[in-house]
């Protein structure tokens, strides 16, 4: 028991590592959209004569050198990465042959749907720079495409050869489709009609005292997310599933451009879960060998919602375009419906 207990810590933090990456990917891209937006502003009032702040300026023909030093760093960072995950991470592990796993119906699947967002948003991401490099979209696409499927297989790979996981079938799944998704719309329709979101909230876990099962000790299911998930707004955007959703963001006007519809309206559809204290089960041990159980029902949800798509809001500002690309990766709050897999539909006024 005291191996299977660890395989599912390990797992855990393995699955969190994606989340992770995302969040830093989409600051690191804030930044770098802010400041060629600030670039653009500048080339909009005078003329620009500022190599740094041209350089910043997508090119309007395909670059070479652009083109190189961005596959060259895009390679260097690659490589980094890799080595850097599998020293500090895989290392501390034992390793195996390579092996596969079927960890499908874990946390309900919404970590799977964290993989559809994560490979979705690599895609978009290269896409978007091979476009500041000049190339041209469909060339861009396929890039991006290459770039997702090439970082999320080399973490599977990893996977594959350690003892505490092992490959995943269904996370390929998701991550073809993450990416997948990104290219075909690039591809069919020359822009992101249907956008991979997410967004994330804190559940109020109750602080009552649960008696282990041999009567001696006590616990909390407060106590068991904050090991599981901690408390910080970090953890929040990289660990905590039960707050979690996953959506689906379309753009009406893009499906109907003869409608009055607004531009920037979607309808968006999302997946969550809750009461889910352990990957596969409510039960757990504490490091005294204590068993718990929190006798909730896990359950699935679906969410219908509408949302903004922030970048087909009109505006002249280069900052707030850039500002509105980067939030693009979020759903925006709103009014909610859920339908649950118990059966049970409810009305949230507010819902993120």
């Amino acid at each position: 028991m005291g191996n299977w207990r660890r395989t599912q810590s390990n797992r855990l933090s393995q699955m969190n590592r994606l989340p992770f990456l995302t969040l830093s990917g989409i600051l690191f891209c804030f930044l770098i959209s802010a400041g060629k937006g600030l670039a653009q502003s500048a080339n909009d009032s005078t003329k620009v004569s500022n190599k740094f702040v041209r350089f910043l300026l997508p090119a309007e023909q395909p670059s070479k050198f652009r083109t190189w030093a961005l596959t060259s760093t895009g390679a260097a960072l690659y490589s980094g990465v890799s080595i850097a995950l599998d020293q500090a991470w895989y290392a501390q592990y034992p390793r195996s042959s390579f092996h596969t796993i079927n960890d499908f119906g874990g946390w309900h699947d919404v970590d799977k749907a964290g993989h559809l967002f994560t490979s979705y948003f690599e895609s978009k991401l290269t896409g978007q720079l091979y476009r500041w490099a000049g190339q041209p979209q469909k060339r861009s696409a396929w890039l991006g495409f290459g770039a997702g499927m090439l970082f999320q297989t080399t973490l599977e790979t990893f996977d594959g050869f350690s003892a505490g996981w092992g490959w995943s079938w269904g996370d390929m799944a998701f991550n073809t489709a993450g990416s997948g998704i990104y290219l075909a719309q690039e591809l069919a329709w020359k822009e992101q009609r249907v956008s991979i979101k997410m967004s994330t909230h804190k559940p109020n876990y109750s602080n009552a005292s649960i008696l282990s099962t041999d009567g001696l000790a006590t616990s909390s299911a407060r106590e068991r997310t904050t090991d599981l998930f901690g408390t910080g707004i970090g953890s929040q955007f990289v660990k905590e599933y039960n707050g979690h959703t996953i959506w689906a963001s379309v753009n009406l006007h893009a499906f109907a451009k003869q409608s009055k519809l607004p531009t920037w309206l979607n309808v968006a559809v999302g997946y969550g879960a809750e009461n889910m204290y352990g990957a596969n089960s409510n039960t757990w041990k504490d490091k005294d060998g204590h068993e718990f159980r929190v006798d909730l029902p896990r359950y699935g949800q679906i969410f219908l919602s509408p949302d903004i798509d922030f970048t087909r809001i009109k505006t002249k500002s280069k900052i707030l375009k850039s500002v509105f690309w980067a939030l693009n990766f979020f759903k925006m709050p709103a009014p909610t419906l859920e339908f649950t897999t118990q059966g049970n539909t409810v009305w949230h006024w507010v819902y993120f």
